[in-house]
């Protein structure tokens, strides 16, 4: 049994990364022969990338996926510690796995990702919900298979969750979402420590792939049909600071693009680490999608400070009318917190008056949530709940207003869709999105899918736009 620790989730050391290869213990091959599973994923693409990954160790044991919780032998919960909001959703959906566990005792219960590796939750769950058969975290997915035969053969439950800095195993096996694009670790864990940001407690240190790992992974999806990756990281522009003296996220950008893939995109960038060399790349090579994701977080020097983010209002605008200098076709979209402990009247103005000057083509905006153990989880927070909802809502608004003028530019003009399959709201329409990730629904059958196409824009919504294949 392994319990994580807030104190050594902390430690950054000069200690060397491991790299290693999975490998499947060949004798466990046949453990879910005849059974199903079920899986449900809360956070970020990372969260996404890591079901991924778990979904294809569970078939190689010959587990079969299933959608339909109630038929399941295994149902496991992928999670996310970045807001409150996802923890009270699994605690909530907790309930019926509870519900299912009653009726079925064989049922096999696990929760993993990265609320588990928040020491007062696995605690919890430890204490308060014994029904939970497996807790894993972040740094041992590759160890499921194990876990579950000891599970299965000592009949005791498994509490297996390292606060350690991380090592990297590679050649891991996938099971992914899409047959036409594709995640890409690049690198693992955080290093920045913002003050509200749990990620480098529950991901561990900054750690690059190396370069001819990605590349080779980069070349096998293209052989198998894929159009698309996105190279996929906690702050993917400091990919290398830890592994090379002379080989840097701008070099990695360019060796992607000259493998050829049609589509090359990445997430997501701290503003601190996003050089002109970068830039450039992204200017160079026009399968490199100008589209950037670039957090702001908050338009106050006060705040930004507050926050450990290392930059200055006035920096990140210099970056962001760089950007759009060199890229005046490509959409940018951010993050922005609102409420933060201590942000006036004075403060969320200066953000707003970002948004207002930058004219962002969407952001995911939240009200600052207080994560247990982080600095700003200790700072003194004045601003009542009816003040942070009163801005986020201003601030929605304004978001809305801008994103419904990006989307405006594209009406009647003719842009290339990558084609996804069948639009979830309407199964007459294909989706997809353009270069600028701009959501797409179209009218079309089948044999556009996977698929990349010229789309005349007819019409425009704030999140989505309507178009024909010409």
């Amino acid at each position: 049994m392994h319990i994580p620790s807030l104190k050594e989730a902390k430690v950054r050391s000069k200690k060397l990364v491991n790299i290693s290869e999975y490998i499947l213990n060949q004798n466990l091959k046949e453990l879910g022969l005849g059974k199903k599973y079920y899986i449900r994923t809360y956070g970020c693409q990372m969260n996404e990338h890591d079901s991924e990954n778990i979904k294809a160790l569970l078939e190689s044991m010959s587990f079969k996926e299933t959608d339909e919780m109630e038929k399941a032998d295994i149902v496991l919960l992928n999670t996310c510690a970045i807001r409150e909001n996802a923890h009270n959703k699994v605690f909530g959906f907790l309930g019926r796995v509870k519900h299912l566990k009653d009726e079925n005792p064989n049922l096999i219960t696990c929760i993993c990702g990265c609320m588990v590796q928040e020491e007062s939750v696995a605690l919890e769950i430890m204490n308060k919900y014994k029904w939970v058969d497996i807790v894993f975290g972040t740094h041992n997915i590759h160890e499921l298979p194990d876990i579950l035969n000891r599970l299965i053969k000592k009949q005791e439950r498994q509490i297996e969750v390292y606060s350690i800095e991380g090592d990297i195993v590679e050649k891991n096996p996938y099971k992914r979402d899409s047959q036409y694009k594709a995640w890409v670790n690049i690198m693992y864990g955080c290093d920045k420590f913002c003050t509200y940001c749990i990620v480098p407690y529950t991901r561990g240190k900054q750690r690059s792939r190396k370069k001819e790992y990605i590349l080779n992974e980069i070349k096998e999806l293209m052989k198998d049909g894929y159009k698309e990756v996105t190279l996929l990281g906690q702050n993917v522009n400091a990919y290398g600071k830890d592994l090379y003296d002379d080989y840097d996220m701008s070099n990695l950008l360019e060796d992607t693009a000259l493998t050829g893939i049609e589509r090359v995109r990445f997430v997501t960038s701290h503003p601190w680490d996003f050089n002109d060399k970068m830039i450039s790349i992204i200017k160079k090579y026009p399968n490199i999608m100008p589209y950037i994701h670039l957090p702001l977080q908050s338009g106050s020097d006060r705040i930004l400070k507050l926050m450990g983010r290392r930059y200055t209002k006035e920096e990140y605008l210099k970056l962001f009318n760089k950007l759009k200098e060199a890229l005046p076709y490509s959409s940018i979209t951010t993050d922005i917190i609102v409420g933060f402990p201590g942000e006036t009247e004075k403060d969320f103005n200066d953000t707003l008056d970002v948004v207002n000057t930058c004219k962002f083509d969407s952001a995911f905006t939240f009200i600052f949530s207080p994560r247990e153990g982080t600095p700003a989880s200790k700072m003194e927070d004045n601003v009542t709940k009816e003040e942070k909802e009163a801005r986020l809502e201003t601030l929605n608004q304004l978001v809305n207003k801008y994103s419904k003028q990006a989307n405006m530019n594209y009406l009647n003009k003719v842009v290339p869709v990558l084609i996804e399959g069948y639009s979830d709201k309407d199964d007459n329409k294909l989706m997809g999105y353009t270069d600028t990730m701009k959501l797409v629904n179209v009218k079309g059958d089948e044999s556009s899918i996977g698929k990349i196409v010229n789309v005349k824009i007819t019409d425009v919504k704030t999140w989505s736009m309507d178009g024909e294949i010409i």
